[in-house]
């Protein structure tokens, strides 16, 4: 269980990410600390304000940082706002607000650029698929035991970038997501409810 530093209270000024989550009660924020590590934070807005109500978190971002625009083959993490949609993870559900999906060696990120599910959750067998395999994730990995979809690319726009995802830490740059313990990450995952965003920044 993550404890907690302090007992939360309101900033009298906001979060380096006021004013950019638009209507978000959650948010998880990511700051850069130099090369691919980072600090992670949890936040939340009450009617007083926004609560850090987690300790600043050490996580792993992209090996070349960070990024102002996501691309395919750039392992670097790109800057700004994403929703947070949905949860996975090859270990059950351990509860939370968002919807989670059990995955299994079938299940895949579609990574292939002229693929029309490009940037999708798809299944099929290994050896089946309609997208090119060998461009894409499979996502029965032990970094993948949790993860939490950012939404990045939700446009699908090719070459744009995709599989960016809050997973669990092995202690090294990641290709372009964030990561973070898992006991943390299940933390976090409990508590995120619809509505949640990331935000990043250098």
């Amino acid at each position: 269980m993550l404890a907690l530093l302090c007992a939360p209270h309101a900033l009298a000024q906001g979060p380096w990410f006021d004013g950019a989550v638009g209507g978000a009660t959650q948010v998880i924020s990511v700051r850069g600390s130099g090369g691919s590590n980072a600090t992670l934070e949890a936040w939340q807005r009450s009617p007083l304000g926004w609560h850090r109500i987690s300790p600043s978190l050490p996580a792993q971002v992209g090996a070349d940082g960070f990024t102002d625009a996501a691309a395919d083959g750039v392992p670097a993490t790109p800057e700004g706002v994403f929703s947070l949609d949905a949860a996975f993870g090859t270990a059950g559900n351990p509860g939370g607000g968002l919807p989670y999906r059990k995955v299994g060696p079938n299940d895949w990120w579609d990574g292939d650029p002229d693929s029309a599910t490009y940037n999708t959750h798809q299944v099929c067998a290994p050896g089946s698929c309609a997208f090119d395999e060998s461009a894409s994730e499979e996502l029965e990995i032990p970094a993948y035991r949790y993860a939490v979809v950012m939404g990045v690319n939700k446009e699908r726009v090719p070459g744009g970038g995709g599989a960016f995802f809050l997973h669990v830490s092995n202690g090294e740059p990641t290709l372009g997501c964030v990561a973070v313990s898992e006991g943390a990450l299940v933390w976090l995952i409990r508590w995120l409810q619809p509505g949640a965003v990331i935000a990043i920044a250098d």
